[in-house]
């Protein structure tokens, strides 16, 4: 911890570019050796007068500050040298010096990690996209990693978790500040699922300039990049740049060609910088045979893609389609709540023991996930993959402030939930 503080000094000098730290590191070795140089030596590291002046302030107050912050926001500090700072990192032009982490920061060595980027301000094509592919592809075994801006973001982040799979997500600015703010219980649950990553400290409200020179990590920590959407000037293009320049595949998700923001995603392929995708398995095909223990196709990406934003006129659901069966046989349908009837004696096999049990004690009741956990007796991460499951397929609903009703009515099982799981 107490080397932590020099990390920090030399992270936060004013106007001291990743560059300078480098040329810091490689003379003298650590930050602390540059912290008690003499101020000669600095000369002789290479660094010019600026960079000089900006190490000649010894004070530490800022550092102790972001450590006390750090510690009470329960954020780990990642450095260069740590042994769990990520190898793929720390050999891309201008790593950053530290990591800013909360949550479980996975092995991205070890990892198919797959950055989802795209436009802020996507279509509903691209957001179904975004969407339906990050769940496919967490469904096969793979990590999705992206930002939690607005848009192509937000979309892939919510169809990972949505398929219970491993999520990360880099900032923009301190890992406290939630940005946008409709996204806070977004950042919550990647806190919880994965990790929030970012290379300010606590603080730091994010900036314009700041997602330029975010895009470089998020690239930096994946084996390659989809761009679900993109004008031709955006800054998911500015990612694939940099995950071409790392040696990372790209891939794209091709559009309408009067789109304005399929133009970018449509050049990439074009000009074979990308290829092209139309399913998460399209990515993750080329990473089977690296990765045999990790990745393996998933029949659940494809039977149960992410949801439509909106069904197509006429198209059931998957919870409606289900009850014609049983509709056609007994036409029972509860009359005052004007949900639909399944039999969990006949059509358990549909849903797995913790979907059952939650379907139970949600039934005839609306309960918030917290009061779920409790009354199911079931570890709060299996309610929670087994409640977006239930959401996806249109059997549950979320209210706000995470309260959950049952679109159902069950047959089945008693009151007295002896037919349920245990």
């Amino acid at each position: 911890m107490a080397s932590l503080k020099y990390w920090l000094w030399l992270a936060t000098r004013r106007n001291f570019a990743g560059a300078a730290q480098r040329k810091i590191l490689e003379y003298f070795g650590t930050p602390e050796d540059a912290f008690y140089a003499d101020l000669r030596e600095y000369e002789l590291a290479g660094l010019s007068p600026a960079e000089r002046a900006a190490l000649e302030d010894r004070d530490l107050t800022r550092p102790e500050q972001i450590l006390e912050a750090c510690e009470r926001l329960r954020i780990r500090i990642i450095t260069l040298r740590d042994a769990e700072y990520p190898n793929r990192l720390k050999h891309i032009y201008n790593p950053p010096s530290l990591l800013y982490v909360k949550g479980r920061f996975p092995d991205f060595d070890e990892e198919v990690a797959v950055a989802v980027v795209g436009s802020r301000g996507c279509s509903a094509y691209g957001q179904l996209c975004a969407q339906r592919l990050s769940y496919q592809i967490a469904s096969c075994g793979a990590l999705v990693l992206s930002g939690l801006a607005r848009g192509i973001d937000t979309a892939a982040i919510t169809g990972a978790l949505k398929a219970g799979g491993q999520v990360a997500a880099v900032l923009g600015g301190g890992i406290d500040v939630v940005y946008p703010r409709e996204n806070r219980f977004l950042f919550e649950d990647v806190a919880a699922a994965g990790a929030l990553i970012s290379e300010y400290p606590p603080g730091t409200e994010p900036r314009s300039a700041h997602f330029p020179v975010r895009n470089r990590i998020i690239s930096g920590l994946s084996s390659g990049v989809l761009v679900i959407e993109a004008a031709r000037r955006s800054g998911a293009l500015i990612t694939a740049d940099h995950a071409l320049e790392q040696g990372r595949d790209v891939f794209a998700v091709p559009g309408n060609i009067d789109a304005p923001l399929s133009a970018g995603t449509n050049a990439l392929i074009r000009d074979g910088a990308a290829a092209l995708v139309t399913d998460g398995w399209d990515v993750l095909r080329e990473y089977a045979a690296l990765y045999p223990h990790k990745i393996a196709y998933s029949k659940a990406g494809q039977v149960l893609p992410a949801p439509a934003l909106s069904s197509p006129q006429g198209t059931p659901s998957p919870a409606a389609a289900l009850n014609d069966k049983q509709e056609n046989r007994e036409k029972e349908v509860d009359k005052t709540t004007g949900k639909a009837y399944i039999d969990l004696q006949e059509q358990g096999a549909s849903f797995t023991d913790d979907e059952r049990k939650i379907l139970f004690h949600l039934d005839r009741r609306l309960l918030h996930v917290d009061n779920l956990i409790d009354s199911a007796q079931i570890p709060a991460r299996r309610v929670l993959s087994a409640l977006t499951i239930l959401e996806m397929r249109g059997f549950v609903r979320q209210h706000e402030g995470k309260r959950f009703e049952s679109l159902v009515k069950l047959r089945g099982a008693d009151d007295s939930g002896e037919d349920m799981p245990g």
